[in-house]
């Protein structure tokens, strides 16, 4: 029977720590932001005057450091137009407009790993890897 010692010393770099978290963070800001791009140039959001997509949706910044953004709709006639895709929506100025448009990019949607992929990008170059 053999007894083994092992003895470890870990130094940890506290400054690295933080900008790896620092980064983190601001790669969560801006793969919010390339999602809410990515939103409006595939035209999937109803479109008549643009108040709805240019004016009053917007990136949400508030609990970042908790590892949550959003992006925010604040009309109140948004969330009626997202839940009603059987509404019979103007074509005219974008042509695939309709409800639900943030289906694609949600779990199971054609374009489902944009953020995943955006954020390992965007964290990689931050972070010089």
């Amino acid at each position: 029977m053999s007894i083994f010692e092992v003895n470890s010393t870990i130094n940890l770099n506290f400054g690295l720590l933080k900008q790896l978290d620092t980064n983190s963070q601001k790669a969560l800001r801006l793969t919010t932001d390339a999602l809410l791009t990515e939103v409006k140039n595939a035209e999937v959001m109803p479109f008549e005057t643009g108040n709805l997509q240019n004016e009053n949706t917007f990136a949400d910044y508030s609990l970042s450091a908790n590892g949550v953004t959003s992006i925010v709709s604040s009309t109140p006639y948004a969330r009626r137009l997202y839940f009603h895709p059987e509404y019979n929506f103007n074509k005219l100025e974008h042509a695939f407009a309709g409800g639900k448009w943030f289906e694609p990019w949600l779990k199971g949607g054609t374009r489902q790993n944009f953020c995943s992929e955006a954020f390992a990008t965007i964290y990689r170059r931050l972070c010089g890897l």
